[in-house]
């Protein structure tokens, strides 16, 4: 049961990245058609919901993918193949109440955890459970680790402190200093987005390491530099997030040295497995192989942008704007998403020989991604440019009549965006298929 069971994280985690693009979709139709849908599901609605799913379906994919790779590719048997399944219902049924209390108004949590701060009990609960069983799973079966199993452990225990530290909001010596509750809440959320990069960055070296067939890629030294580069990144880089807010200057200046060098690493590590890739390497996990590529040439395009607005003097400008959500989609999308899509495809061609009739239609779709999220991400730009040269320019009108003058920019942002969703449509929805498949078949 336990080899379903990880495929099971992998079809809910699939379904949840279907709903989190379809709620985007919609939110940004409501831009150009504002009264669209507002009566049932106004943007204060859609908002959570996408957001809530689209980081379920980066959390789920990662947990699934790392049971799949420790039971399956490593052969290691769980500590507790049990807690496995009590793990997946948990997060199952957590997830089923959070979606039931958005759609009746009960949006009680802030930013990343809209929902009531009650579900994240169990929430916690499920990430514990996960840490026993890997750890436990690890703890005597293998020595001398490689690098991704240091990076999902440590993704592990940090997702249960910063989820545990966005929380703090709760208590009264938080919420009644304005500072002090901002500076908690925007470090949590960016250590929070760290903890999740830890998972996935381990997964893309696991996966290069693997199609490769080369233990060098994840015992090298430069990879271990990466990693305790990524985890001063997970502890110290959210400052960027703060510069707005009267905090010490040399905690400015960390996150700053910081954010400048985590993603040209990893960068590094991917381009080089790609120069030295065998072809034969490549026609054993085609797919795999082309969405990894595809996550190299979107960390080269964040990392740009990264760049310029962890820049204090920039960020004064972009902070708030649709430039922000611009370097959000192409994080989530361009590089978490890939990468994650790419170990997908890694696990399918190892469960289910049979799916490669299907790989013609997922090909297509990875073309048409990465146009499509090009010119949205370039669109988005543009929006968020725009609003900041009306905030800090010359400004003419009011804030409405800015907003109307973006309408033709907000139009190309809801059409990019359903070119966007068809596309990964032509990419999950077969995915799913042959997961359901695989399952039903028993095959792993």
């Amino acid at each position: 049961m336990a080899d379903k069971r990880s495929l099971y994280f992998l079809i809910f985690a699939l379904s949840a990245l279907l709903a989190g693009i379809i709620f985007g979709l919609t939110a940004s139709l409501q831009y150009v058609y504002p009264e669209l849908l507002k009566e049932y599901t106004p943007f204060t609605k859609l908002r959570p919901f996408h957001v809530t799913s689209v980081i379920s379906w980066i959390v789920l994919a990662a947990t699934g993918s790392i049971y799949f790779f420790l039971t399956q590719v490593e052969n290691l048997k769980l500590f507790t193949p049990r807690l496995l399944g009590v793990h997946f219902f948990l997060f199952l049924l957590t997830g089923i109440g959070i979606y039931i209390s958005y759609a009746l108004g009960y949006m009680e949590g802030r930013e990343y955890f809209a929902f009531a701060p009650v579900f994240v009990i169990p929430v916690l609960i499920g990430w514990v459970l996960f840490g026993i069983n890997y750890f436990g799973t690890l703890r005597k079966k293998v020595r001398n680790w490689p690098v991704y199993y240091w990076m999902w452990g440590t993704g592990i225990v940090f997702m249960v402190y910063h989820i545990s530290e966005a929380h703090l909001w709760l208590f009264d010596y938080f919420k009644i200093h304005f500072v002090k509750d901002m500076s908690v809440q925007w470090k949590s959320y960016g250590s929070f987005t760290g903890s999740w990069n830890m998972l996935v960055y381990g997964i893309s070296i696991f996966v290069m390491s693997k199609i490769k067939k080369d233990s060098q890629l994840a015992t090298s030294k430069i990879a271990f530099f990466f990693y305790f580069l990524g985890l001063t990144n997970l502890m110290f880089g959210w400052a960027h997030h703060t510069y707005f807010l009267p905090t010490q200057p040399w905690i400015r200046y960390v996150a700053y040295a910081v954010s400048m060098t985590e993603w040209v690493v990893l960068g590094s590590i991917i381009y080089n497995w790609r120069r030295s890739l065998p072809k034969v390497d490549r026609m054993n996990h085609p797919m795999a192989t082309r969405f990894m590529m595809s996550a190299d040439i979107w960390i080269f395009l964040n990392l740009i942008l990264a760049l310029l607005f962890s820049i204090p003097a920039i960020n004064f400008f972009t902070h708030g704007t649709h430039v922000t959500v611009a370097h959000s989609m192409g994080t989530t999308i361009g590089i978490n998403t890939t990468i994650l899509l790419s170990a997908l495809m890694f696990i399918i061609g190892k469960a289910n020989a049979a799916f490669t009739t299907q790989q013609w239609l997922i090909k297509r779709g990875l073309q048409l991604f990465n146009v499509s999220l090009f010119l949205f991400w370039c669109a988005l730009l543009m929006a968020g440019i725009k609003k900041s040269y009306w905030m800090y320019g010359i400004r003419q009108g009011i804030f409405s009549e800015m907003q109307d003058g973006l309408t033709m920019v907000y139009g190309a942002i809801s059409f990019f965006g359903l070119i966007l969703v068809i596309s990964l449509c032509m990419i999950v929805i077969p995915l799913c298929k042959g997961f359901v498949q695989t399952v039903r078949l028993g095959r792993t």
